[in-house]
């Protein structure tokens, strides 16, 4: 189908501009996320990330030294300073006004009901001229407009990591996820296959079970199989939390590897069998190298569930602070750092890290292990 765009056909065009847009979708937020985790904490809440290079505007309002520090100078008292201190900022303009912040351009010289003279340079250099000698403990308040350079720093990752407890719950994600990754995916291939090449009674109504497991919602066996941790002496520890996601990820890491190790040549099975190879050589020795895909697909969805998780998280672990997790700790700082976003997008972008690189390092693997596991059978 001959198009104006090319010999392509439309319907391919359709799929890239989806596929285009969707990657943009979830592409633009998490960029939002890793800029904004690397500025300052005062101009992440005055303008957007995608404003992060520009000079930001900046409202100041800014007291003045003492009065008594003023000096003599051609028969008045100026007082002199810098309204940034120790900062770098430009003054676009100021004021001595709260109804009138900006009256003023940088340079220019306000005269107050006093008879004060108040002048603020470009750079943030102010000078006040008295008509008397002055008295008095608060000096003036100045408004100041400024527009200040980016700023980026990385303050507030090592607040995150070392003051906010992100780092602990880091490891204690770490411990949760990788052994609830890597148990059902041994116990799944054992089973899938023996549920593919091992003729036994009641093998189709055992694989139809599972397939039934599979709509099964997890939040009906929270409760009972809590109760049940807690009768054997396992609830709120790492290895309940670990039986639990095994359990609730067995169902669909069998069905996929078992429908992809059906799959298989008959061939290359029975020429081992033939040369005396036994179940378990088949199984290690050519299972397992062949079903890498499939493997390598449900690790990815098994490792970003448990990854992501905050509910089975609470229900097993409980709030105690030496086991919260990632999840958890990010809820905790929502409630208590709400108005931190500083914090909570360093928070954000190191808890979704970890999952951006395992994806990477297996998606070439992902596609490759579902197609074959959702067509073949056997």
């Amino acid at each position: 189908m001959s198009t104006v765009v090319g010999a392509r056909p439309a319907l391919t065009w359709a799929v890239h501009i989806a596929v285009f847009v969707l990657v943009a979708i979830w592409t633009i937020p998490t960029l939002g996320i890793l800029i904004s985790s690397f500025r300052d904490k005062d101009q992440i809440v005055t303008s957007g990330w995608w404003t992060a290079l520009a000079p930001a505007e900046r409202n100041l309002v800014v007291r003045a030294a003492a009065p008594d520090d003023a000096i003599e100078e051609n028969g008045r008292w100026v007082l002199r300073g810098n309204v940034f201190g120790e900062i770098s900022g430009s003054v676009s303009a100021f004021g001595v006004s709260i109804q009138r912040p900006t009256e003023f351009s940088a340079g220019d010289t306000a005269e107050t009901r006093d008879g004060e003279l108040i002048t603020i340079g470009e750079n943030g250099d102010y000078a006040i001229s008295y008509p008397e000698r002055p008295e008095g403990a608060r000096g003036q308040r100045l408004f100041v407009t400024s527009q200040e350079p980016p700023k980026f720093t990385t303050d507030n990752y090592e607040t995150v990591l070392f003051s906010e407890g992100i780092g602990q719950s880091f490891i204690n994600t770490l411990t949760v996820t990788i052994p609830a990754t890597v148990i059902p995916i041994l116990i799944a291939a054992y089973a899938a296959y023996a549920l593919a090449w091992m003729e036994f009674p009641g093998r189709a109504l055992l694989l139809a079970t599972i397939v039934g497991l599979i709509v099964v919602p997890l939040q009906m066996a929270l409760i009972p199989l809590l109760r049940l941790y807690n009768d054997i002496g396992v609830g709120k520890s790492f290895i309940g939390i670990w039986l639990a996601h095994t359990g609730f990820g067995l169902p669909l890491a069998i069905y996929l590897l078992r429908n992809y190790i059906a799959g298989l040549p008959r061939e290359i099975l029975e020429s081992a069998r033939v040369d005396g190879a036994s179940d378990f050589e088949i199984f290690r020795k050519i299972i397992l190298p062949l079903s890498f895909p499939a493997l390598a697909s449900f690790a990815i969805f098994q490792f970003l569930w448990v990854w992501n998780d905050l509910l089975v998280a609470t229900v097993f672990l409980g709030n105690n602070e030496q086991q919260l997790v990632m999840t958890g700790r990010l809820r905790e700082l929502l409630g208590s750092r709400g108005g931190n976003w500083e914090i909570l997008s360093a928070s954000a972008f190191v808890a979704i890290v970890v999952p951006i690189i395992v994806f990477f390092a297996l998606q070439r693997y992902l596609v490759r292990g579902l197609l074959a596991g959702s067509v073949k059978g056997g």
